[in-house]
């Protein structure tokens, strides 16, 4: 099993370590985030797992190389969190609440999701980020580059 992306590897860390990942700007329509980047499947299996709290503008974005549907599950995590789904042309297509350490999982509806917003629970309501909102692909694609990874193998310009 995995962290937030459910899948078939536990991965064990130990509960006082801290990820401290680099941060990125993010903008979601209209709202700015800070926000760290899983695009790599150890950082997907990991997500938010352990972690005591997140700041109100910050959160995870997990990037996939294709779009598919998806189903996010809270082992280990500890924060709720409102987990958004995104398609392969940025739009918010939905947003569902997740429990800490639920194992059942938060699965999209959509067959065309490529990215997933995790943020504090209630915060796309807080801060205003409605569906329909988008994220920038050329940043995303920045963000890749910063990464030191190939925009093109996760199909983006």
């Amino acid at each position: 099993m995995q962290g937030c992306k459910q899948g078939t590897i536990d991965v064990q860390l130990p509960g006082s370590i801290e990820s401290q990942n680099e941060y990125f700007d993010l903008t979601v329509g209209k709202v700015k985030l800070k926000v760290e980047v899983a695009a790599l499947p150890e950082e997907r299996k990991r997500g938010l797992m352990f972690r005591k709290s997140m700041g109100d503008d910050r959160g995870m974005i997990f990037i996939f190389k294709n779009a598919t549907k998806q189903r996010f599950w809270m082992k280990n995590t500890r924060i709720p969190l409102d987990i958004g789904y995104f398609s392969s042309n940025g739009s918010l297509v939905e947003i569902h609440k997740a429990k800490p350490h639920d194992l059942s999982g938060v699965p999209s509806h959509s067959r065309d999701i490529q990215f997933v917003l995790e943020l504090n629970v209630n915060a796309y309501k807080n801060l205003g980020i409605q569906l329909g909102d988008r994220i920038d692909l050329k940043l995303i694609s920045d963000i890749l580059q910063k990464r030191r990874l190939q925009p093109s193998e996760y199909n983006l310009p």
